[in-house]
């Protein structure tokens, strides 16, 4: 379905070796994607060339600031359709990755899809303010990440209780990511974050994007994460 070619090549100019047995994996995971795409609401980019890149390589870009290790806990926050967390999976078949989002049929689509592609993840089918206040998770992962969830402000007191302290919290954004890292600041600071890296880029058709990366110095106070209606209504 997709153009192999197009895809490698992408990725290896960010610095990531998928090989062919990851771009069989990706080739799988659009197929997947379009098919139950067409009962449920997952994405609005269906055609090859733009799943390639506005969906793998956007998630990929991450790789080209920060470096995986095997064994390290992923936290993918309102994951939907798995971006960023299965890509980065895919690319890092050793990296203990789990799916957090609030629609059962989501999480079925990523079951599915990892079912077909032979890797495997957690799958959890909850809100990311109660997945923060579950001690399970609280604070046990060396990585949160999130695409275009929310404003960053909001999306800072999601994902930072999750991450342990010395973790980074990583945010793909469009091309407002600054203005809503300037808002963010203050957020960031009271959950024990410090941003360490800020940069726009482009992705390969042109579409301005930024990054986001949050260093966690210290623990998150208890109070946090707050009900979903207080977070939006009267964000930090």
């Amino acid at each position: 379905m997709i153009d192999y070619d197009l895809l490698l090549s992408e990725a290896k100019k960010i610095g990531v070796d998928l090989g062919e047995y990851g771009a069989d994996r990706f080739d799988t995971y659009a197929e997947r994607l379009v098919r139950w795409n067409e009962h449920i609401n997952l994405t609005a980019i269906t055609e090859p060339d733009e799943i390639v890149i506005k969906h793998f390589i956007d998630s990929l870009y991450i790789m080209k600031y920060v470096e995986f290790k095997p064994d390290e806990k992923l936290v993918d926050i309102g994951t939907g359709a798995g971006f960023p967390g299965l890509p980065l999976l895919i690319a890092n078949p050793k990296l203990d990755t789990t799916f957090v989002d609030s629609s059962g049929k989501r999480i079925g689509f990523l079951r599915d899809v990892l079912s077909n592609i032979g890797l495997s993840g957690n799958r959890i089918h909850e809100r990311a303010e109660e997945v923060g206040k579950n001690e399970e998770y609280r604070e046990k992962f060396d990585y949160a990440t999130a695409r275009a969830v929310a404003p960053l402000n909001v999306l800072s007191e999601y994902c930072l209780p999750l991450v342990k302290v010395g973790g980074l919290f990583v945010s793909l954004k469009g091309s407002s990511g600054m203005e809503e890292l300037a808002a963010a600041r203050k957020a960031i600071e009271v959950l024990g974050g410090e941003v360490v890296k800020s940069e726009e880029y482009q992705l390969p058709n042109g579409d301005g994007r930024s990054i986001i990366i949050v260093r966690k110095i210290s623990q998150t106070p208890t109070k946090y994460p707050r009900k979903a209606k207080k977070i939006s209504t009267k964000p930090l």
